[in-house]
């Protein structure tokens, strides 16, 4: 499709985000799918840039997928550093390079942006870490633990 173009997500994008979100979350082990905490945590970040940013990439139909980039502090970097929370493309429009095209506009916009590291997660499900690898991310020794301390049941 030559009309697709990387843009900022904006508030009326938050259905179809979350739709994405439920499809990746579906896939994931770790999260269940939750439609009022994904919407919830969307708009936390699209209300305050100095959060985050999200960009789509889009036709003139439809978001065709998504990547969420969390703004920290490192320590270690002595500066700010990106947290790649979520790149997820439309069950539709997998395997045409759209992740791709989102994780080089990701990176761009980190060195643009003078930002130290980008940090993930990921898993081993479908060749998703060998994606990250491909394009130019290596794996740490660190190992990543986690403790709920919030009920928003």
């Amino acid at each position: 499709m030559p009309d697709l173009r990387i843009e900022p997500a904006t508030m009326d994008d938050l259905p179809e985000l979350s739709g994405l979100l439920n499809d990746l979350f579906t896939l994931e082990a770790d999260f269940a799918p939750d439609p009022a905490k994904q919407s919830r945590g969307l708009r936390l970040i699209l209300e305050q840039p100095s959060r985050g940013r999200i960009f789509v990439l889009r036709n003139d139909r439809m978001i065709v997928g998504m990547i969420n980039l969390l703004i920290t502090i490192s320590t270690a970097e002595g500066g700010f550093v990106l947290l790649l929370e979520d790149l997820v493309v439309h069950r539709d429009h997998r395997r045409l390079g759209y992740g791709s095209r989102l994780l080089r506009h990701a990176v761009g916009f980190a060195r643009e942006k003078k930002f130290l590291r980008i940090t993930l997660l990921t898993h081993e499900q479908d060749g998703v870490r060998g994606f990250y690898l491909k394009h130019g991310f290596c794996e740490s020794g660190m190992r990543t633990m986690r403790l709920l301390v919030g009920d928003e049941s």
